[in-house]
């Protein structure tokens, strides 16, 4: 069905009026809305999925059993799926207009591939133009307020559901999956650090640093010194206390400041979910900044959301969770290293491990519901859950990537000559 080579055959059966719930407006379905509920599901890919209108007709592919239904409380709810799925869909759960009845990650993870074949095959020249233009945007300014608008929300909702110790908003690393959260966060940044040979008494340049963790960690665990940008300032006054209540701030030094402005030379460089924040169009700004503050025998690690070929971010998610963001292709991520010859030494895919992340955290987050509804409104509360339900999804059906991209310059002979390094026992304890 995905590739669309036969017509899909749709079946219409009734529920009883007493099981629908929340129901308003009209409850008279037309042969028209029929065929429109048909169509949004011809649109979407015929993904095992049935949806629900408004008088309790259901509607689904023939022969198949449903994983999930959408419920779709009215006729004007179902003209708006029509006219774009991919952002109506996320503004019309939050305003609680639709409803999923089952679960909601389940529900996702099979109707993002088809959507995502869908969006390919029958706008590819649209695809092409908006990507492009979608991609510029984020000057220093806008850059600003982008990260503002994600970040700096307050230190004590993203307390609630990334991990204790450390704050970790990017892929943990999972060598077993019976790690606890925290656990597997100790391990990714051990997985970095071995990836990036550190040893005592190196420099470090983090762009990127989030709360802080991975740069205190690595001055803790592996003694080099680190300066880390970030533009968040919420996050670098946590950071910084951090800092001061750890004895590090003698060997960490935060920086509310912009990748671009990085100042000095570093025997390290290290981005752990920046990259995709900063836009296609600056790739070679920021290969340029590594040109200028890696050292001879440097070395680099980008860590990055990504995708297997180039693709718009979803409109959604854009416009409400990552103003800005767009994660690349690794063809796109060479047009950092590319035009300053840099050696690519290792390529290395956390898909799943991002994937059972996002669901520690979507645990944790629906564990909090409560205390959340004490500071934010059902309209948040949605939004987040959505994003974190629909991140899952999209790494489970392999829509999105999870690259680590370690690099050096092409004279450094400074390298191992295997990986059995990276696997040795560490102890995942703080």
């Amino acid at each position: 069905m995905r590739r669309g080579h036969t017509t899909p055959v749709y079946q219409s059966s009734t529920t009883s009026q007493h099981d629908i719930s929340g129901v308003s407006g009209n409850r008279h379905v037309t042969s028209l809305d029929r065929w429109l509920t048909r169509s949004l599901l011809d649109i979407i890919g015929s993904p095992p999925v049935s949806f629900r209108l408004w008088n309790g007709e259901e509607i689904s592919l023939a022969g198949v059993k449903p994983t999930a239904t959408l419920r779709i409380n009215s006729r004007k709810t179902l003209i708006k799926l029509i006219i774009d799925p991919e952002y109506n869909f996320g503004e019309l759960y939050c305003s609680g207009d639709i409803e999923v009845e089952g679960e909601l990650s389940i529900f996702l993870q099979k109707v993002y591939p088809s959507v995502h074949y869908k969006k390919k095959a029958l706008t590819s020249k649209l695809y092409e133009y908006f990507n492009h233009r979608r991609s510029h945007n984020n000057s220093l300014t806008r850059t600003r307020k982008n990260i503002h608008h994600h970040y700096d929300i307050g230190n004590d909702f993203y307390q609630q559901w990334l991990d204790h110790e450390a704050m970790q908003y990017t892929c943990a690393y999972f060598p077993d999956p019976a790690l606890t959260l925290e656990q597997a966060q100790v391990a990714k940044m051990h997985h970095v650090c071995r990836k990036l040979l550190l040893e005592p008494g190196q420099s470090v340049v983090e762009a990127g640093c989030g709360w802080g963790g991975l740069a205190l960690f690595m001055a803790k665990e592996y003694g080099v010194k680190v300066k880390a940008y970030n533009i968040s300032h919420e996050q670098v006054m946590y950071a910084r206390e951090c800092a001061q209540k750890t004895g590090l701030s003698d060997q960490v030094e935060f920086i509310e400041d912009d990748y671009r402005n990085i100042q000095g030379h570093f025997d390290r460089f290290v981005s752990v979910g920046m990259l995709e924040h900063i836009g296609i169009d600056h790739y070679r700004d920021l290969g340029r900044i590594i040109d200028q503050a890696l050292s001879d025998n440097g070395f680099g690690l980008v860590h990055t959301i990504g995708r297997n070929e180039p693709c718009l971010l979803n409109s959604w998610i854009e416009a409400r969770i990552f103003p800005g963001a767009c994660p690349p292709s690794l063809g796109q991520m060479m047009e950092i290293f590319e035009p300053h010859k840099f050696s690519v030494l290792d390529v290395e895919n956390l898909r799943l491990h991002y994937a059972k992340t996002l669901q520690h955290w979507l645990g944790r987050f629906d564990a909090n519901i409560d205390t959340f509804r004490k500071t934010y409104d059902d309209e948040f509360i949605r939004t987040w859950r959505l994003y974190l339900a629909g991140s899952l999804a999209a790494f489970r059906s392999g829509t999105m990537q999870l690259f680590q991209v370690v690099f050096t310059r092409p004279e450094n002979n400074h390298l191992h000559w295997s990986r059995s390094y990276l696997y040795q026992p560490v102890s995942l304890k703080r």
